[in-house]
């Protein structure tokens, strides 16, 4: 989709439900797997995969470890919840323009979703959280929205959208109350799941040392490269969001920095010098995180989808 590009959203709604069995053209709730996070299938059934290049105005993601279809189906008990998922969503770092980012959740909307999970993997900030926490979102801080990146800027996608949106309540308590419920009811430690901040980067280059320390300091748990324009265009369009982050890495944040100079120094002075190794994060290192835990991830959402009342 082009910079300028004004997508058809009915010729991409009628493209998705012609392939798809009446029961699930209608789906309430929409899922977007985050990296190492498309497991979400398992806790699908009636699964229906319906290809990005079969639908209109949809991308391509060229990300490891996110596959590019949405997956149609029933979760929960009894005869289930519809829902849809995106397994594999698009980030601007891939020269996707913020239109095709976010083109899926208005998509969705379309569909008549009511209620939209957002999952990531993310870097922690804060020194509490472990790796394999799943941090429930509930702010963030955005800082390509600050400088000129947001994606709701342009015009409106519909006369019904509100100019000015507000995010003091982007993250719905009823949905984040319902993933604490689900922690308690899957018997989880109650360290496995956390609150928290996130951070919002552009990417793709990870984070130096100084860049976490701001994000740590301006109150920042978690980073990464995704959701934030998810999040916002499901506002836009009036959906309950909850966002989770499945912490895959530590940060790299030293408490100082190696000294080259004193080590130059002791060098020439005869002494011996023990070089450090530099502590270095790695995609393989999230997508291996991600397979680990992502499957209680989706255990908690499938409980979640299962238990959103409608209107919630």
């Amino acid at each position: 989709m082009s910079e300028h590009a004004q997508p058809s959203f009915a010729a991409a709604v009628a493209a998705i439900t012609a392939l798809l069995p009446e029961r699930l053209q209608k789906p309430r709730v929409g899922i977007v797997c985050g990296s190492g996070l498309g497991g979400i299938v398992d806790c699908i059934r009636e699964l229906v995969l319906v290809p990005y290049n079969k639908i209109p105005g949809f991308s391509e993601s060229t990300v490891p470890g996110h596959k590019s279809s949405l997956a149609f189906g029933l979760m929960g008990p009894g005869e289930g919840v519809p829902v849809v998922a995106m397994l594999g969503r698009f980030h601007p770092y891939e020269g996707h323009h913020m239109r095709a980012v976010v083109y899926p959740i208005r998509v969705m909307a379309k569909l008549g979703i009511t209620d939209l999970i957002v999952t990531n993997a993310a870097g922690g900030l804060n020194p509490k959280l472990a790796v394999g926490t799943i941090v429930v979102i509930h702010d963030h801080l955005a800082l390509p929205n600050i400088s000129g990146m947001n994606p709701l800027l342009g015009p409106l996608m519909s006369p019904e959208h509100q100019r000015f949106i507000p995010l003091s309540d982007a993250y719905s308590p009823a949905l984040r109350r319902l993933m604490f419920l689900a922690a308690h009811h899957l018997k989880l430690e109650p360290s496995a799941l956390a609150e928290g901040t996130y951070a919002w980067v552009s990417g793709p280059t990870y984070e130096t040392p100084a860049e976490g320390r701001f994000l740590r300091l301006a109150g920042a748990d978690v980073v990464g490269m995704s959701t934030v324009p998810e999040v916002l265009a499901a506002r836009e369009a009036g959906l309950n969001v909850m966002a989770l982050s499945l912490v895959t890495n530590a940060v790299v944040i030293p408490d100082g920095y190696r000294s080259i100079r004193e080590e130059v120094l002791a060098e020439l002075a005869g002494k011996r010098v023990e070089l450090p190794v530099a502590d270095v994060v790695s995609h393989d290192e999230v997508l291996e995180v991600g397979k680990a835990k992502g499957e209680v991830m989706m255990k908690l959402v499938e409980w979640v989808v299962g238990s959103i009342p409608s209107g919630v």
